[in-house]
């Protein structure tokens, strides 16, 4: 089978001939290792070896969006639209250099209230990192709340996705890739900010999910219409899982608002994975009870709490599962002793009955330096799923 037959074979639940392997961000972020940018970690001569292996030996999934050109950065809940003057009478953008980094500070004025956020991306680490997040305070959100819906207006885009589809063929296969409305509303807290204020503020925290939806859903059906029967991942639920929220807020901030994007993309033949990392036990029926298709990464204790097989064996038959290799083994396990780990992961992920399970790390280096050992354990994932018969 051709790596597209493989993964779409899987999405369906059908029969296929080995399980498929995939490197999560490696070959999926949209990435340019020939920019000699100073900033851009992938030019390093340690990386290429990792990224030929990517492209050339593992079913690919590239992850695009259709309204950002690096679909997993989620900034301020905003992203450039036709709406430009609308926006800029609330929100005010500078970028500096210090001390070798990039800064970007936000400044958002709502009548006399004036609100900042600060983030820093170091030359050494693909990673924005939040210094200052924009609401501190209920006040803050409350002023937030007063922003017209026309701020968040997007202009969604298919075209980059089906030219990234016709260009891969049958090597691997295109994945929409969005946040949900829990994830842009906790993004704009810090994550104690964001405990305390969906925990005690809970009717507050339904209206900003209320607001945040609307551009979302619109950007989802707009999408999935224009580019129906592909797989999506999801990412966001993980706000809402223990031991940050108690499960039973699972069910009213993720169900409630990232339910109807699961419903309105199988409508059109889509698949929605969800994205959840940790403690995914006490939500997984939840999660089923969206109607999702797959999820991932499915990390094992003590990162998580649930085991594959577990899950292979409960919800098999209604989720494609995608994991469970934690990158922290990739990178510091010695090859023999990881070599142990892919052959059980391939085994629990495919046991008894089950609609398909797709070999694949819980996240990807972000670093400049790619060790041989690193290089060692990518490798012998492809060789043990390529070797593996169902």
């Amino acid at each position: 089978m051709s790596s597209r037959e493989r993964l779409m074979a899987t999405l369906r639940g059908e029969a296929v001939d080995r399980p498929a392997v995939n490197f999560y961000e490696i070959g999926g972020f949209q990435i340019d290792p020939s920019d000699p940018d100073e900033f851009n970690v992938y030019n390093d001569p340690s990386w290429q070896p990792l990224l030929h292996l990517a492209e050339e030996q593992t079913d690919l999934i590239r992850m695009r969006s259709p309204v950002r050109p690096r679909s997993h950065k989620v900034e301020m809940s905003l992203v450039k639209t036709d709406t430009a003057n609308c926006r800029d009478e609330f929100f005010k953008t500078e970028k500096y250099m210090e001390d070798g980094s990039r800064f970007k500070r936000v400044k958002l004025k709502i009548g006399d209230r004036t609100m900042t956020s600060l983030t820093r991306r170091s030359p050494e680490i693909d990673t924005v990192w939040t210094v200052e997040h924009l609401l501190k305070s209920v006040d803050d959100l409350k002023a937030y709340l007063e922003l017209p819906d026309e701020v968040f207006t997007e202009e969604a885009n298919v075209d980059d996705l089906v030219q990234e589809d016709n260009i891969l063929g049958d090597r691997g296969i295109v994945m929409v890739d969005t946040e949900d409305p829990i994830c842009t509303a906790a993004s704009l807290f810090s994550m104690e900010d964001f405990t305390v204020v969906a925990l005690t503020e809970q009717k507050l925290f339904h209206r900003l999910l209320e607001k945040l939806s609307r551009h979302i859903y619109s950007r989802t059906e707009i999408t999935t219409k224009a580019f129906p029967g592909h797989l999506w991942r999801i990412y966001g639920p993980e706000y809402a899982t223990e031991p940050y929220l108690p499960p039973h807020l699972f069910k009213e901030y993720v169900v409630r608002y990232t339910g109807p994007m699961v419903e309105t993309i199988q409508k059109h033949g889509g698949f929605a994975r969800i994205h959840c990392h940790g403690r995914t036990s006490a939500v997984l029926d939840y999660i089923v009870e969206m109607g999702a298709a797959a999820i991932d990464p499915i990390e094992p204790p003590p990162h998580g709490d649930v085991e594959l097989e577990y899950i292979r064996q409960k919800h098999g038959m209604e989720l494609v599962l995608f994991g469970n290799l934690e990158i922290a083994d990739i990178e510091n396990m010695e090859p023999s002793e990881f070599e142990k780990v892919v052959d059980k992961t391939l085994t629990d992920g495919t046991i008894g009955q089950g609609k398909g399970f797709v070999l694949m790390p819980s996240a990807a280096p972000n670093g400049r330096n790619i060790t041989p050992r690193m290089i060692a354990n990518y490798e012998t994932m492809v060789r043990l799923a390529t070797n593996f018969r169902l």
